[in-house]
């Protein structure tokens, strides 16, 4: 990880890369893998949990019994962990819950709007390198709020064709039954079609590897949308002399274990603190189960010197990152400063970690500087606001003449007719 000392702005964008995605030669791989799936259905999802998952599957589908025996894998403390966690996403994303707008906008027209669930919707649930069954509970909590109809879960057996039962003990928590035997861009594919096994969706939701990701983006080709684009983790570190350098480091090196591909980016004002941290870094490492996965993950990190704290918040509003720790003096200052990030985390004491498991927001976000223009998934995530008018006669006389004018200037005449036909209609019979 190194270290640069106030470099110019205009070389941020160059210091500051993300890893690269090689989107075409991912996309030769992922698109006959759509082709096969949409072709072939489970057959090819057999298939491919030979080739890739090393296993042969006698079922597609998690069964009752494999649900019900996960609770007694699981030690009791874990259990309570994961009951505790779900109750505080739940208590957030209920409080999201935005009431019937309904509002006369002139006297006789009324306009209302309300949320409706999507009802379909998939949840991809890594399980590789990392049984992510914290993800069911950021994508199965609020799905079920919201009251989606139909919800589907696909995440990838080990190779005795099992899921992990932290991951069964959650989705069963939470309600979810559909448990499909499938992950990597098989499983995008089999949402976005449909197969035997696995309902089509309207909507696909969960992170992955870029090749995931990459199916995600070709399935919103075929009609389905999904949560956002998303790259590998990410998080950026911004600390003053008031910030602990071992909690610094703490943090980096959590987002550092996720993947080889993740970045970590710690802002500063000065060397020494950098150094400070960095020197924990290594300290902190070599305890760490997964630290050949986080060293080469810091070597597409870098720890930015900036005495000037104003270029220090351009830079993170460039940056954009996924998670934004700020462990600074002027802490409020700071956040109300912040455009672009999609979670932040404030003071010493509020860990990237607490986010991802159990504060009770979602951890699901926005990566590779898609914070600028997307939001982390939330309860809107998962519903759809549909608007409603109702005119009375009494609205149409107010409102129709201005129609009529926009309508004209438009040359659109059958939309001027549209409310002439009816002002007549109202006129002829002293309505």
């Amino acid at each position: 990880m190194n270290i640069l000392v106030n470099p110019a702005p205009s070389t941020w964008k160059k210091e500051l890369a993300r890893p690269v995605f090689k989107t075409k030669e991912i996309n030769k791989i992922v698109k006959p893998i759509l082709r096969k799936v949409k072709r072939n259905g489970d057959k090819a999802l057999y298939k491919f949990a030979h080739e890739y998952d090393h296993v042969d599957l006698d079922s597609l589908l998690v069964s009752e019994e494999e649900i019900l025996a996960a609770s007694a894998a699981l030690s009791p403390e874990l259990r309570q962990a994961i009951e505790t966690a779900k109750a505080n996403i739940e208590r957030f994303h209920q409080a999201q819950a935005s009431p019937e707008l309904v509002e006369e906008v002139m006297p006789g027209v009324l306009c209302k709007r309300r949320s409706v669930a999507v009802q379909r919707v998939g949840l991809y649930i890594p399980g590789g390198t990392a049984p992510l069954f914290s993800t069911v509970l950021m994508l199965g909590v609020p799905a079920k709020i919201a009251g989606c109809k139909e919800i589907v879960l696909c995440t990838p057996p080990n190779r005795e064709g099992k899921v992990h039962p932290a991951i069964l003990f959650t989705a069963q928590l939470i309600g979810i039954h559909k448990i499909v035997k499938v992950g990597g861009a098989q499983a995008v594919a089999a949402m976005t079609f449909g197969t035997a096994s696995v309902p089509q969706v309207d909507k696909i939701f969960g992170p992955g590897n870029q090749f995931v990701t990459a199916a995600k983006q070709l399935a919103t080709k075929y009609g389905v949308a999904i949560d956002m684009p998303a790259g590998p983790s990410e998080v950026l570190v911004y600390a003053d002399e008031s910030a602990v350098p071992s909690f610094v480091a703490a943090d980096l090196l959590s987002q550092a274990e996720h993947g080889v591909d993740s970045q970590v980016v710690l802002v500063t004002h000065t060397e020494k603190f950098a150094k400070k941290v960095l020197k924990e870094i290594n300290k902190q490492l070599e305890k760490l189960s997964r630290r050949d996965i986080a060293k080469k993950a810091l070597n597409n990190s870098v720890a930015v010197v900036l005495q000037d704290e104003d270029e220090a918040i351009a830079l993170i509003n460039e940056y954009a990152p996924e998670h934004l720790i700020i462990s600074v003096q002027k802490e409020e200052e700071t956040v109300d400063a912040i455009v672009n990030a999609g979670s932040i985390f404030i003071g010493n004491y509020t860990p990237e970690s607490a986010g991802d498991y159990a504060s009770g927001t979602n951890h699901t976000l926005p990566t590779y500087g898609y914070a600028r223009n997307y939001s982390g998934v939330s309860l809107d995530s998962f519903v759809k606001k549909i608007t409603y008018q109702k005119i009375s006669p009494e609205g149409l006389k107010n409102l129709g003449p201005t129609v009529e004018i926009m309508a004209e200037n438009e040359l659109l005449d059958a939309h001027k007719n549209a409310v002439t036909i009816r002002l007549n209609y109202l006129k002829e019979n002293n309505l």
